[in-house]
């Protein structure tokens, strides 16, 4: 149930600012004004059924900055694997059919950022980043064909991961820079889907995640820092990947993860005391699909070892029609892409992961325990057991509202995901 066909009325889920008014609650309170206004204005025409996805203004957003961008956006210039992913994937979700000529482009775009050393740079002449490097491989990956898989240079790339490579199982993001876990996590998802995830490359690193769990449940971007939406989703999926989750305390990341829903505008804040973002649909959204297969095989195991009848969680944890309210009624730019909030303009980043966090929420993506049967799967094979239950989609909004499948790890979708790792892993009968 959302928030719009609630039982509560929309005036009682405003936060309450008691008598302590800070700055903070200033402006929370004007962003849930803005949301409550284009919320209210749905409940009171009753229009619930014809909130739509505009689906062709954010494919024409998104193809004219596949042409060319302003020239305020030139301090975007150390990101262009991002921003060729950000637009391939978001046109990917919109069941928009990508060109053999924009692929193409897209190819020989992300060519002329790999480095001899390994690795991809965000612009030429600029070293490599792991960052860029997870964007670069995803964008490869959308193209979905063996030219874009065969230009990645697995031999150096490999090496280069190893000189990231900290004592402590930590990556740094680049040669000289700083530890983060999204160095983690970027440099584990492209290992499995190029098939170079080994036990010299993973070593310590699950260890060094859990010390980034903190007593809250959270998960920062270093041992003993405020935990984040967004880090979260990486520590969360790198430890999948390695299939070492047992390691955190999932119960209480859970806990912490579902407190970053709104009341009001039914999206997601990055942190407790924030305000609500349109990104992180996905950085936390994505966190519960992760969350439901943990505890589902928990339980999965405890039944089979009990030798009962399994009774698997295999629901969602988030109230995934909140969200889509949020998405569609609130970040969609009358002039096509999507935004962070009411009042804002839109960019590549938000139509992504607004668009990633519409799919993580239309579509219930599990992990099949059944076909996996204990096996000692390597990661290639466990990224492809994530499914869809197709008889578990929810459309809030016009039924055309539907986007297509995301990965909950790699943020690419299913079938490209497949086709990846089947290239580099060989025909998997799974």
């Amino acid at each position: 149930m959302g928030i719009l066909n609630g039982p509560r009325r929309l005036e009682d889920l405003f936060v309450n600012t008691d008598a302590f008014p800070t700055e903070s609650l200033s402006v929370q309170t004007k962003t849930e004004r803005s949301v409550y206004k284009l919320f209210k204005a749905v409940r009171d025409e009753k229009s619930l059924n014809t909130i739509k996805l505009n689906r062709e203004s954010h494919i024409e957003y998104i193809s004219d900055g596949l042409k060319g961008l302003s020239k305020y956006l030139v301090v975007l210039d150390a990101s262009k694997p991002w921003l060729c992913y950000w637009m391939l994937h978001s046109l990917d979700l919109l069941d928009y059919e990508l060109s053999t000529g924009l692929i193409k482009r897209a190819i020989s775009t992300i060519s002329k950022l790999q480095n001899p050393t390994g690795g991809f740079c965000g612009g030429p002449g600029q070293i490599s980043h792991v960052a860029v490097t997870y964007a670069a491989v995803n964008a490869l990956a959308t193209s979905g064909i063996k030219e874009a898989y065969d230009l990645i240079d697995r031999e150096n790339l490999y090496k280069w991961f190893l000189k990231l490579k900290r004592d402590d199982g930590s990556f740094i993001m680049h040669e000289g820079g700083e530890v983060d876990v999204r160095g983690a996590y970027c440099v584990l998802s492209v290992a499995t889907l190029t098939n170079l995830i080994t036990p010299e490359l993973t070593a310590g690193t699950a260890e060094w995640i859990k010390r980034c769990q903190n007593y809250d449940g959270g998960i920062g971007g270093v041992p003993g820092i405020e935990g984040h939406g967004g880090y979260a989703f990486c520590g969360l999926a790198a430890m999948e990947i390695m299939g070492k989750t047992d390691l955190l305390d999932i119960p209480l990341l859970l806990r912490w993860a579902s407190s970053l829903q709104m009341q009001m505008e039914g999206g997601f804040q990055g942190r407790p005391n924030k305000l609500v973002d349109g990104c992180y649909s996905f950085w936390v959204g994505a966190l519960f699909p992760l969350l439901e297969a943990i505890l589902t095989k928990r339980q999965y195991e405890k039944d089979v070892a009990n030798s009962e009848d399994t009774q698997c969680i295999y629901r969602p944890l988030f109230e995934r029609e909140a969200l889509q309210e949020y998405i569609l009624i609130a970040c969609q730019s009358p002039k096509g892409g999507l935004i962070d909030k009411p009042g804002r303009g839109a960019d590549h980043y938000h139509t992504c992961y607004c668009l990633s966090g519409l799919s993580t929420s239309q579509h219930h993506v599990i992990y099949d325990f059944e076909r996996a049967k204990g096996e000692d799967l390597d990661s290639g094979a466990r990224s492809l057991l994530w499914e869809e239950e197709i008889t578990n989609r929810v459309v809030v909004g016009d039924p055309d509202n539907l986007v297509k499948p995301t990965h909950p790890i790699h943020n690419v979708t299913l079938p490209n995901v497949r086709k990846m790792i089947e290239h580099f892993y060989g025909k998997r009968e799974l």
